[in-house]
């Protein structure tokens, strides 16, 4: 369930609504972009997989903060940073399930974002077993997605993209300027599998659990976006892929309406999935850092009838809504990335500093004192790129 998890937020959250924007800054080396971002992204996992069985707590990134360094204002701003990250994630994906839902409805997008995230955060008050148990059954459904998507772009569409031979890039040249800028793109895409140490509080047995499901999700996400990249690019033209807020889509142009419409429903369920996801994350962030009393103890309050922190969840909704009607997804997409990426770094020199500092115990899983260290340089390098 774990697993699913971090799969729904992941791959719901970027690889639906990010490939062409990805292909706009890589051209034909997307893949590689999304290579990039993974093994970013790898180091600091690993990070996340010791420090949330140390920490099985709500509010995960300010809990780890709050024992490497000590510092009440320092613990606040990552927590607050945490949910901003989950909260600019979902009206990322919220504008692209408008753009996968108004061809079916003829609704206009920006009342299709209001319905969709009101909806989303309704489930989200109504329990953390019911919410997450949709979240499973939706993450079924989309990854079936993608597998149609990399069976139709590369057995069943015209081949009318690029090759895939082109999609390997030389080792020396201007292109790694645009991979590299694409791969802060391709990185929110694997924004999710931190969340899943903020659920850490509700999972059984997290020693042995998180680790487990951080790990695996990282690498099916990282096989599923790769395969599914280059199936679209192989078939569908860059040009037409880069000015597409549904790309996915794209691949089925040439199929029968029964396809394409099934697709539509599919690319729909999974990006709703993201945003119940990161809205679940962001509120309980909000619920943790409350108890604690890092934030107003109101919004620590817990619903007697659902056990789901309701004022917070009803917060969070409102700022998803309010920021995914006033920016672009582009802009929501890269800024979340930056964010995560600042968080990242600030998490590692934690696990850093609490390895220094405490004494070996068998009951953690542990890695590496250089895994943080990768972590921290890998995270500073691509939040650089971010401002190239």
């Amino acid at each position: 369930m774990l697993t699913l998890y971090g799969l729904g937020v992941t791959v719901g959250a970027g690889i639906y609504v990010l490939v062409g924007a990805t292909a706009a800054q890589a051209g034909p080396y997307a893949p590689v972009a999304f290579l990039l971002a993974a093994i970013v992204v790898g180091f600091t996992a690993f990070s996340y997989a010791e420090l949330s069985t140390r920490y099985p707590v709500s509010a995960g990134e300010a809990a780890y903060v709050e024992a490497g360094f000590g510092v009440n204002w320092l613990t606040t701003l990552v927590g607050l940073a945490v949910a901003a990250s989950g909260v600019i994630s979902a009206a990322a994906v919220s504008i692209g399930a408008a753009s996968y839902l108004h061809p079916l409805t003829g609704i206009a997008e920006d009342q299709l974002v209001i319905g969709v995230v009101a909806i989303m955060g309704l489930i989200a008050i109504w329990g953390i077993t019911q919410s997450v148990t949709i979240a499973a059954v939706i993450t079924i459904i989309e990854v079936s997605g993608l597998a149609l998507v990399i069976y139709w772009g590369f057995g069943v569409a015209e081949p009318v993209g690029v090759a895939p031979a082109q999609m390997i890039p030389p080792l020396q040249g201007p292109h790694w300027v645009g991979i590299g800028t694409a791969s802060l793109l391709a990185f929110f895409a694997f924004v999710g599998f931190e969340d899943m140490a903020n659920v850490a509080e509700e999972v059984k047995d997290p020693a042995r659990t998180m680790p487990r499901a951080i790990i695996w999700t990282l690498v099916l996400a990282t096989i599923i976006y790769i395969a599914t990249t280059s199936a679209v690019i192989f078939s569908v033209p860059l040009d037409v892929l880069a000015a597409s807020a549904a790309p996915l889509a794209l691949v089925f142009a040439a199929a029968p309406a029964g396809i394409q419409q099934g697709f539509a429903v599919v690319a729909v369920v999974a990006t709703v999935n993201g945003i119940l996801i990161q809205m679940i994350m962001a509120s309980r962030v909000i619920y943790g850092m409350a108890d604690r009393g890092h934030l107003p103890g109101m919004l620590a309050a817990v619903s007697p009838r659902t056990q789901t922190p309701v004022l917070a969840t009803v917060c969070v909704a409102l700022v998803i809504m309010t920021l995914a009607l006033a920016f672009p997804i582009a802009a929501l997409a890269a800024r979340t990335s930056q964010v995560v990426l600042a968080i990242f770094a600030v998490v590692n020199v934690a696990l850093i500093s609490i390895k220094r500092s405490s004494e070996l115990d068998i009951a953690y899983f542990r890695v590496p004192i250089i895994v943080p260290y990768l972590g921290l340089a890998s995270s500073i390098v691509l939040f650089g790129v971010s401002f190239l």
